[in-house]
Parts: structure tokens; C-alpha cells; sequence
């Protein structure tokens, strides 16, 4: 735009901030480069650009070029439109003159041709010729829809409305907001965004330092992230050693020198490996293309920190190209079969894709020597998502049964947009960005979300899948599953087991959460320790401001899980109390019963007896650990049977994760059943759990069952078990 546009910088080693590293393409040697189309000269085209239109029967020259890289991608693209939109671009433009004195039409045109090379369809051309002239020139979004429709007009208001708030530090998180909300509503508004940022750091030139710093941060902090999460890897690795050449200048340079001096060595060990690969696949029948992959300066620098001294494979990567899916795997095959592969370098973006649409084979070979190549294994459809990302999608809003073999077609607009392909940390930035208490919190949140470069995909109980960020926990999976609804949120299922909410999830895991149905639930304030996506973060952080704790966190904590130290509950009344107990009848006529305390035995449980001191016989479940340990020391088992009264008297353990008003519930669920409490511990929570132990008084011992089910349904309750207590001496 203009407020940022200046001369261009001066093609060649870059070792001053303002110059620019990408134009040779990052990381090639000059004897090294493959050859490609040139880069334009934007100052000749300047110069085309006054001489005005050309004749009606061909396109101008300036636009010529766009038009060639176009054809490139879209052999039957309708180059009607970019002629009219370059004729009004070119005359509303006209006399206005960037920083260096070149003409402005260079910049628009510029983000054009970054666009067309990458394989933009013709609407999003034609948007970007035209994105600076409703907010420099006269030119308004009523012309712009007449003449070109309400898709253009669509795509040119979306990236105005991102240029209308100034870049000051202030001003950002409003600024990003917009152009969060506008990506949302249109991926190919951002696209047009991120060209037009590359071509700005491109010329950079004659800023001042301290403008060329605050540009560079901002580009670093928000666009390269945004252009990582949109797929778009070619402008995503220019901006990142654009950035890298302003605010590390000294690194940069050192960095330089070490690929220069790589590109003096009389040998390359890439080379060699890549003629070994292409001879294994020849003979195995694959049609592959096999190309060297130089890294860009930032790749290097990484690379150098992280493994010390270079070799010299470690300067690029090789790149094989194939026609078919199956024929990556067959390419995979044969090179871990031919050559020495380094397994744990392998990686299968094919079958489990990157958020950001990318799809590879990631592995690594070695040589005798100990040189290591990694080789990235795609289709050329995946290497042009790869490079473009949602740029390569072309039109991801017209309807599926329209082919656009032109990329270029119009469609029926009725104002909405509601994107199938959108990926899922954008719905889910989006969700919460309208939620942000203030624009620090926005922004500070978006930075961190962004910084999340990998993604892990999670499924639902009922098979539908969860799309977050690596670390995320329950809670994460709460809120992005049911927004703030996950306050009622009391406990989860990690692939079939039960656990708390701090559990991080790993990649691939089955999630269940348990929801309470109390519209009273609120959630836990240990919760945000635990929340590692902005959408959690905030929801809980909202709640929390319109909710301030009544005392300090432990008092909070202890109302919203129950007392600390065991406490008991009241009993029940004293008739209650005494009613008969169940009764068993012992072999020896007349010998005295006692139930045993270990276990509770209760009809019609599976019993068995033996005598302790004064001839009393104990009753224990045949399961029961004490019965085992007496019958282990050689104890004589006694024989025992259920007599006819049916009272019984049993003590029950629930296990539930804390939550408000929870011990009323269950000693209400108990009431309801007929069922007298005689007594009642709650055990102090750990890690948002909580025991309660119940001694209870049944009329009749068939309704064990159906108590235990009444308990677990309580929200909050997610076991009931019949207590096991340690044997105790006297027996």
C-alpha cells in the first residue's frame, strides 16, 4: 500500500537490512539456480504503464506479463477481465508516484504477478489490480461492482476495509481483527493481503531503520503465521528471510557466507544422492521427477543451530515428484529397500495431512560417509497445494457442480459466505475473536495461537473429529466442542478411560466428555491453567469477570468441590437406624452372625464364613481380600446362607468430579430410592475429583442395583462401587 511502498531494493548478495535476500530465490547459489522464468522488471514496466493502453487487439505490455504467468496455471482462463481491470487501474493511478518515484501502478501490478505465479484464478487477479483504487483513488465500490461484479467488489472492499486502520502499536489488534473477520469471510481476501505485504518488504529499501524494525516484527508476528496456516509456503518462506535480513542482520550474514562457501565446494553430495535415487527408481519402473530442493536462509540458519557444523547435504532437501498417490508409497518402498533409510525421520502427511492442507512424505537416506539427505515425496498436485496452499484452490465458494476450467467464473452472489473448506483453526479463531474481553487480550491470544505451528486432530465420541493445537487439553476439546456449554462440563473419556480435564491430548485420541445437566455449573478457576487455546482461555476468563471469586482460590475450590478434611453427613433418624439387618444363617445351629465390615456382604451376594474369637462367625463375599487372607493362613471356612429377612445394611463408594451442590444431589438420589443414609464421608478432592463413602440402610436387598444406578446418574458421578476395607485384627 501506500503507506508503505519504496524503492526497490538492488538485486544481489544482501547484507544490508534493506536489501533483499528472496529475490534470488533464498538459499540458491547463483551456479546452482534452476532456471526459471525472470523476474519483471518492475521499472520497465513503470515505464510501459505511461505509455498507456495498447492496442485493442492485445493486452498492454505491463500486463502481458501477468497474463503469460496466468496461462501457466489456467491455459483457458478468460483474460477479459484483467485487460479492463488493468485499463481502470492504470488511469485512476495515474500520476501517482511511489516513495522512489516510480509509478504506483507498479505495486498493484507487482501483487498481480505474485499471484498469477503462484496459480490465483482470474477473479482474484482481477482484485488485486484493483485493491488499491477505492482507497487512492476516486474510484468507488459501486463502479468496481458494475464493472466487474459483486464477487471483485466483494474481494476489493474485504482488503480496503484491512488498510483502513493505521499499523501504529496501538492500532494493531484492531487492524488484525479486521483482517481475521475478512479471512474468514473470504480466504482470497488474505491472499491478496499477504502478496501485497511480500511485495512491500521486497522494497523496503528506503525506510528508516526504525520502520523497517516495525514492519518486520508485525510481519513476523502475525502474517508469516497466517501465511504458514494458510498453506501459502512460497510467500511464507520469502517473508521469513525478508524478515530474517532486517531484524538479524549479523546472522544473516553469516548465514550467507556459509551457503556461498557451500556453493564453492567442488562436490555436492545432494547431487550424488539424487542420481543414486533417480537410478533406483528407473529401474524400478517409477516415473518420478527428482529435484534438489535448496533451503531458504532461515531453513539454513535453523538447520545450522540445531545440528552445529554443515555438511553438505544439509543445504537442501530433495524433492520427488510423482503422478499418482500409490506411487509416493511405491517411491517410499523402494528407496527404504535400495538405500539406508533414517526411520525416525519418517512422517505421513499423506494419510493424516497438516491443518494447513499440506500433504508429503517425509524420510531421510544415507551414504557411506554419513552424509543425510531428507526427501520430501509428493504428487504434483500436493507440490502445488504445498507451494500455494488455498491460493492453488481457486475458488473454494462456487458451487461443487460448476467446473471453472478458467478459474475465472462468476457466480450468483447473494452477500453470505459460509466456507466447506475452511480450516478449522480459523473457525476457531474466528469464534473466539468476537469474544475477546479488550484488544490487548485479543492480540496477545492471536500471537500465541498463531505461534502453534502443529496441529493434532482428536474424535469425538459420537465419530466426528476435534482440530487443535498440539498440548491442548480436555478443557480445549470442551470449549472448542461446545463453546461456553462447557461450563457444565465435569469430567471426560480419553480413549475409553476415565480422565481429569487437565489431560493433554495426543493425536488421534477418542474423547468423550461428560457433561452435567445442572444449569447452574460453573466452571473450575484451576481450568485456565489447564486451557491452551484462546477459545477456552477467554470463555473462562469472561465467566470469571462477571463471577468474581467470593474469598481467596482455596475457599473457591473448596465450595466448588466440598469440604477439605473428611466430614461426616447427618445420619438418617434413629428409627431408621436400628431397622433389622440383613441375616445369614451359619451351619452350626445357633452360632452367632456378624456381617463383615471389609466387604458389606448383602443378599444376594455369593457368602462365605468363618469363626473368630467367642465363636462368632464373620461373613465375608467369597471375593473379598480378607476371606482370602484367612483362608490363605489355613482359617476353616464355615458354611453360610442368606435367612429370610431382606433388610440389609451396605456401604457404597461414588467417585465424581467436584462440582457445586453435589453432596445434596446424591443424598437426594439416595432419599428417592427409599434408601436411609446412616452415615456419609466426603474425602478432600485431588485433581477435581472427589470420594463420598456412604454407609446405607436398604429395606430390601434387591434394590442395591437400582440405588447404584440412581448414584450414577448424578451429574458429576462417574462410579459406584461396593466398599473393600482392610480386614481388620480382631478377626
Amino acid at each position: 500500500m501506500s503507506a508503505e511502498a519504496t524503492n526497490p531494493a538492488t538485486p544481489g548478495p544482501a547484507t544490508p537490512a534493506a536489501q533483499r535476500p528472496a529475490a534470488l530465490e533464498p538459499g540458491v547459489p547463483p551456479a546452482h539456480r534452476k532456471k526459471t522464468r525472470a523476474r519483471i522488471d518492475l521499472r520497465r514496466l513503470g515505464r510501459a504503464a505511461l505509455l498507456g493502453p495498447a492496442a485493442r487487439d492485445r493486452l498492454p505490455d505491463a500486463i502481458g506479463h501477468v497474463a503469460e504467468a496466468h496461462r501457466a496455471h489456467h491455459p483457458d482462463a478468460k483474460l477479459e477481465p484483467l485487460r479492463r481491470a488493468w485499463v481502470l487501474a492504470e488511469s485512476s493511478h495515474r500520476g501517482q508516484m511511489r516513495k522512489s518515484g516510480e509509478p504506483y501502478i507498479t505495486h498493484p501490478l507487482a501483487v498481480t504477478l505474485i499471484l498469477a505465479e503462484l496459480g490465483a484464478e482470474t477473479t482474484t487477479l482481477t482484485a488485486s489490480l484493483l485493491h488499491d483504487t477505492v482507497e487512492d483513488t476516486e474510484v468507488t465500490l459501486d463502479q468496481v461492482r458494475e464493472e466487474f461484479g459483486d464477487e471483485v467488489c466483494y474481494l476489493v472492499d474485504g482488503v480496503t476495509k484491512l488498510e483502513k486502520v493505521d499499523y501504529g502499536a496501538a492500532a494493531e489488534p484492531e487492524t488484525f481483527r479486521k483482517m481475521l473477520v475478512a479471512t474468514g469471510n473470504d480466504v482470497r481476501v488474505m491472499s491478496i493481503k499477504l502478496a501485497d505485504r511480500l511485495h512491500n518488504m521486497r522494497t523496503l529499501g528506503v525506510m528508516r531503520p526504525e520502520k523497517q524494525a516495525r514492519i518486520a516484527k508485525v510481519t513476523r508476528d502475525v502474517l508469516i503465521p497466517l501465511a504458514e496456516r494458510l498453506g501459502v509456503q512460497a510467500l511464507k518462506t520469502e517473508l521469513e528471510d525478508l524478515v530474517f535480513a532486517i531484524l538479524h542482520p549479523e546472522e544473516y550474514e553469516r548465514t550467507r557466507e556459509l551457503i556461498a562457501e557451500n556453493a564453492s565446494r567442488s562436490d555436492d553430495p545432494l547431487a550424488d544422492i539424487a542420481e543414486e535415487v533417480r537410478v533406483v527408481l528407473r529401474d524400478a519402473g517409477i516415473q518420478a521427477e527428482v529435484l534438489i530442493r535448496p533451503r531458504h536462509f532461515v531453513s539454513v540458519h535453523r538447520v545450522s543451530r540445531k545440528r552445529g557444523p554443515m555438511r553438505g547435504a544439509d543445504f537442501g532437501r530433495l524433492l520427488v515428484l510423482v503422478n499418482e498417490d500409490a506411487d509416493c508409497y511405491g517411491v517410499l518402498g523402494e528407496l527404504h529397500t535400495c538405500l539406508t533409510p533414517v526411520v525416525s525421520e519418517f512422517k505421513d502427511f499423506i494419510a493424516v495431512p497438516k491443518f494447513n492442507l499440506y500433504q508429503s512424505l517425509h524420510t531421510a537416506v544415507t551414504r557411506g560417509d554419513g552424509q543425510v539427505a531428507e526427501v520430501l515425496i509428493r504428487t504434483h498436485q500436493m507440490h502445488k497445494v504445498a507451494e500455494a496452499g488455498v491460493i492453488a484452490l481457486g475458488n473454494p465458494y462456487a458451487p461443487p457442480s460448476e467446473e471453472q476450467p478458467d478459474g475465472g467464473g462468476e457466480r450468483p452472489f447473494d452477500g453470505e459466505r459460509a466456507d466447506p473448506t475452511r480450516p478449522g483453526w480459523l473457525s476457531r479463531l474466528l469464534d473466539w475473536q468476537q469474544g475477546a474481553p479488550d484488544p490487548d487480550t485479543f492480540w496477545s491470544t492471536l500471537r500465541e495461537d498463531l505461534a502453534q505451528d502443529r496441529e493434532i486432530t482428536v474424535f469425538r465420541a459420537d465419530g466426528g473429529s476435534l482440530g487443535l493445537p498440539e498440548g491442548a487439553s480436555c478443557v480445549d476439546a470442551a470449549y472448542a466442542q461446545y463453546g461456553e456449554d462447557a461450563h457444565a462440563c465435569i469430567g471426560a473419556r480419553v480413549n475409553g478411560r476415565l480422565a481429569t480435564l487437565s489431560t493433554v491430548l495426543r493425536d488421534g485420541d477418542t474423547v468423550q466428555l461428560l457433561m452435567g445437566q445442572d444449569p447452574a455449573s460453573e466452571p473450575s478457576r484451576e481450568w485456565l491453567e489447564h486451557a491452551h487455546t484462546a477459545a477456552a482461555r477467554i470463555a473462562i476468563q469472561r465467566w470469571m469477570a462477571t463471577h468474581p471469586a467470593p474469598g481467596d482460590e482455596e475457599a473457591a475450590r473448596a465450595s466448588a468441590t466440598g469440604p477439605r478434611p473428611p466430614v461426616a453427613a447427618p445420619a438418617r433418624p434413629a428409627e431408621t437406624q436400628t431397622a433389622r439387618p440383613a441375616s445369614a444363617v451359619a451351619d452350626p445351629p445357633g452360632a452367632s452372625v456378624r456381617m463383615a465390615g471389609c466387604c458389606t456382604p448383602v443378599p444376594p451376594d455369593e457368602v462365605t464364613g468363618f469363626t473368630v474369637r467367642g465363636g462368632v462367625v464373620t461373613v465375608h463375599r467369597v471375593e473379598c481380600a480378607g476371606a482370602a487372607r484367612m483362608k490363605s493362613a489355613g482359617r476353616p471356612e464355615v458354611g453360610v446362607r442368606w435367612g429370610d429377612t431382606t433388610e440389609c445394611r451396605v456401604t457404597l463408594v461414588a467417585e465424581s468430579f467436584g462440582r457445586p451442590h453435589l453432596l445434596a444431589d446424591l443424598t437426594e438420589a439416595i432419599a428417592a430410592e427409599g434408601v436411609a443414609v446412616v452415615s456419609a464421608t466426603v474425602e478432600p478432592p485431588s485433581q477435581q475429583r472427589v470420594r463420598h463413602t456412604y454407609t446405607l440402610q436398604l429395606p430390601d436387598a434387591a434394590h442395591l442395583p437400582g440405588l447404584m444406578r440412581a448414584m450414577r446418574n448424578v451429574p458429576g458421578v462417574y462410579d459406584v462401587s461396593r466398599a473393600q476395607h482392610p480386614a481388620t485384627a480382631a478377626q
